[in-house]
């Protein structure tokens, strides 16, 4: 096929129109309006197979990436049992390999089952196929092991994941601790939780010499010691996911206000006096039942001014990916008490939406998010990105987030019932169509004859 009149991205952000064969030769279409993009990358995946399928499993989770622009995945291991052998990772790759959807990249355990007592063997671990280890969902608190695992990470060739939190600050908490938590009543987890588990890491990655790669920070002093690890020269790394880009705390009391609404101005600068009528429209447009678990997320919502230094970091280059941290649940570890329920948002499919909304609002340019979807996450990974791995995006494509629009089995997200603007239309994966929307595309079929491929 070949798309007419595309708006083609590149990894770098730069931006061109062009006729783009596609595949096979064959049909033309009007491509106007769309964008295509190089495959995204997602860095930070919960695929729950083995052991939770009922919640996802390797192919559904591929291919809700694929419907989400997403055509690498990276899997935590944090199933059951955990990813900490080299057979595991071999059954993940397999799995992956006979859903012929977006490719699948196992993340192994640093240590054994996930428990922070033993180390698994990452050497091993990383010639079955492993891209990087992580415990994600919960940190190494042993500051000598975590050296340990560093070190032999650094030997391995392959970055360490590390869910930064200082669990003893954090044990019983179930939102950001702040002025909300106070007028709902729920225990708070402190931004100092984070922060003090960052400044460690950030230390025992220097001692080492090792890559350190911080799963979704959240807090604005995170995001400062970032920057100041990457000005030492410090091989240290960031991601951010799009909820804690799109919304804040105020979210568990119920509001459903996007962060630039809320704010009100362009690029996070203050916009005093359209900003407030915006953010009050909003405000009383927008609002939902408090304590819903659809909002219940580790690490948790925090504040505006926590959302705006994350993008912020993004910016300036201080925060290199946005990643996902796609966390599919079923219902029934949801639909119980705040307290209760399980961490997670399920945001493969909506990822980009959310992102595309910043886009409109004037908080980033495009090049900037897809960037942080591509050249960023390669960074990282230390791969190069794919050149036959594409997305076609129609970004003025609304579509309301409900169940039977999601192909994650993960229907967890707060977004249900809301209304949308940007889908994608084609995921190719090295080179093969892997998903269409075909009633979109026939219907931008052009009458004109195909003619040959140069």
């Amino acid at each position: 096929m070949i798309l007419e009149g595309v708006t083609r991205i590149d990894e770098h952000g730069r931006t061109t129109t062009a006729n783009v064969p596609i595949g096979a030769e064959g049909d033309r279409f009007d491509a106007r309006g769309l964008v295509l993009a190089p495959g995204f990358i997602d860095l930070h995946a919960h695929l729950r197979e083995p052991g939770f399928e009922e919640s996802e499993t390797v192919a559904t989770g591929a291919r809700a990436a694929l419907r989400g622009g997403f055509t690498t995945v990276c899997a935590m291991p944090n199933t059951q049992p955990a990813i900490d052998s080299p057979g595991l990772v071999a059954e993940v790759l397999a799995r992956a390999r006979d859903a012929r959807a977006a490719r699948v990249l196992p993340i192994a355990t640093i240590t054994r089952g996930r428990r922070g007592t033993e180390l698994a063997d990452l050497i091993e671990l990383a010639a079955a196929g492993a891209v990087a280890f992580s415990d994600d969902g919960d940190p190494v608190s042993d500051a000598r092991l975590f050296r340990s695992a560093l070190e032999y990470a650094r030997a391995a060739g392959r970055p360490i994941f590390e869910h930064s939190q200082d669990h003893a600050l954090s044990v019983r908490g179930v939102m950001h601790e702040g002025r909300t938590s106070a007028e709902l009543g729920l225990p708070g987890i402190p931004a100092a939780a984070e922060e003090s588990a960052i400044a460690r890491d950030i230390a025992l990655a220097k001692l080492a010499g090792a890559r350190l790669h911080i799963a979704h920070v959240s807090t604005a002093r995170g995001v400062e010691l970032l920057r100041r690890a990457k000005a030492e020269g410090l091989p240290v790394t960031a991601e951010v996911t799009p909820h804690h880009l799109a919304m804040t705390d105020e979210w568990v009391a119920g509001s459903r206000t996007l962060a630039w609404d809320e704010d009100g101005s362009r690029r996070g600068d203050a916009a005093e006096g359209a900003g407030k009528g915006h953010s009050e429209r909003g405000t009383a447009s927008a609002r939902a039942m408090p304590y819903s678990t659809l909002t219940k997320v580790n690490p948790p919502l925090r504040t505006l001014a926590d959302v705006r230094a994350c993008w912020e970091g993004l910016r300036d280059g201080t925060i290199d990916a946005i990643a996902t941290d796609h966390a599919p649940h079923v219902s029934v570890r949801k639909d119980v008490e705040y307290a209760e329920a399980a961490f997670g948002i399920s945001g493969l499919e909506t990822a980009l939406p959310l992102l595309l909304g910043a886009v409109a609002a004037g908080w980033a340019e495009l090049g900037e998010v897809v960037r942080a979807l591509v050249a960023g996450p390669a960074r990282v990974l230390g791969m190069d990105v794919a050149s036959d791995d594409l997305v076609l995006i129609a970004p003025d494509v609304e579509w309301t987030v409900e169940p039977g629009a999601l192909v994650s089995k993960g229907k967890n997200t707060p977004l249900m019932g809301r209304r949308l603007r940007g889908r994608v239309v084609m995921a190719v994966v090295a080179g093969e169509v892997r998903y269409a929307d075909e009633k979109l595309l026939q219907g931008r079929v052009r009458a004109t004859p195909t003619v040959a491929r140069r």
